[in-house]
């Protein structure tokens, strides 16, 4: 029979309970960019590109594709609150990549405000605004996490020490 100590090992850590949160909204956001009335002017979609004309809550432009890429960080997010490292590495890599979409949305952005080819999301000012946020969100939970676990005396994890 397994003592409590043994069953405290199995609980899900807090990197993983934020990877956890942050794949469920994206997975919600991502079947809401579908759902008419929140999403204004659905029957403008685009697969891509920036003459979609669907708005996300009447204020993020949104194409299938970018809806299909958020309804797919939302699964990675799921599965990577499986284990404390894929979780660490969910909320850092992928703040890193909305910090990267930051950067290229607002350039494609400033260089023609339809963005021709390059905007393929497609960008808007408030996608790139949101884009920083997510960015920049993802990579401080990642961090508050590990100051929190390692506060705690839980990390580096099993995982981490190769055990």
């Amino acid at each position: 029979m397994a003592s409590s100590t043994d069953r405290v090992g199995t609980r899900r850590r807090p990197v993983q309970a934020l990877a956890l949160f942050v794949g469920a909204v994206f997975l919600l956001v991502g079947v809401l960019g579908f759902v008419p009335g929140v999403t204004a002017a659905l029957d403008g979609i685009r697969f891509a590109g920036p003459h979609s004309e669907a708005m996300l809550f009447g204020v993020f432009q949104v194409s299938v594709l970018h809806n299909a890429l958020h309804l797919l960080l939302g699964v990675a997010g799921i599965l990577a609150a499986s284990s404390a490292g894929a979780a660490r590495l969910f909320l850092g890599a992928g703040g890193f990549l909305y910090l990267l979409l930051w950067v290229y949305g607002s350039v494609v952005h400033s260089i023609d405000h339809e963005g021709g080819p390059a905007n393929f999301a497609p960008f808007n000012p408030a996608d790139n605004l949101l884009h920083l946020g997510l960015g920049a969100g993802m990579i401080i939970l990642a961090v508050l996490a590990t100051v929190f676990e390692r506060a705690q005396g839980r990390y580096p994890g099993r995982e981490q020490r190769g055990a």
